[in-house]
């Protein structure tokens, strides 16, 4: 069974996820930690849980998903993955962080990227990739069948959408997306997004005011 544990990071309100299985592995998702404290909190959970971070991921590659990359690396060793389509954006960060009086430390990059499908795994546990652009180029969000649940980064928020006027985003784009890729999942599915309070597929085919099932 995979655990996961959330923490809101950084001035963006961003949700850090830690997954977990019963081995005791342990997947980060879109740290966001900002500044000692955030980075702390996040190792201080790790180390009382006795986890082993074995994978760090990027749903995709905007400032707030990524200011954690760099203490990840440096505390785990862990080079974050993500999809190819989403490097040119996590490249531009360095340049605009300043301009937003953001301070970045700057991400390693792997030398190896992910697909737009097929799995990913630490410890027992797998999780099934599922491509969802729209809000960014090459947005990935992370699907376990056997929990029930998925990380979906900025895709699906509760009664919301993720933003497209940022560069890469495209409004038609992101509904097929969500048409297509989410709302075909169970509607019991737990959607753990990158901002604001858990949902699930059910919920937001009801009532989501942008798109409904």
């Amino acid at each position: 069974m995979i655990h996961v544990k959330s923490f809101v990071c950084n001035p963006y309100q961003e949700n850090t996820y830690v997954l977990y299985d019963d081995t005791g592995s342990a997947a980060i998702i879109d740290p966001g930690m900002y500044g000692p404290q955030e980075e702390e909190l996040l190792k201080a959970f790790i180390d009382a849980e006795g986890l082993k971070p074995e994978l760090l991921l990027n749903t995709h590659c905007h400032i707030d998903h990524v200011l954690g990359n760099r203490y990840s690396y440096e505390t785990f060793g862990l080079l974050p993955q993500f999809h190819e389509g989403e490097l040119p954006l996590l490249v531009e960060v360095q340049n605009y962080a300043p301009q937003m009086g953001i301070r970045y430390e700057v991400s390693p990059i792997a030398e190896t990227f992910l697909p737009a499908e097929g799995t990913v795994g630490f410890g027992e546990s797998q999780l099934s990739l599922i491509f969802a652009p729209g809000h960014s180029p090459a947005h990935l969000c992370f699907y376990s069948p056997q929990d029930g649940f998925l990380i979906g980064g900025d895709v699906l928020f509760r009664n919301s959408i993720g933003r497209t006027d940022l560069p890469g985003g495209n409004h038609q784009q992101l509904l097929a997306s969500i048409a297509g890729k989410l709302y075909t999942l169970p509607d019991s599915t737990v959607v753990y997004p990158g901002h604001g309070p858990e949902t699930n597929i059910g919920h937001e085919k009801k009532t989501n005011p942008f798109i409904r099932g």
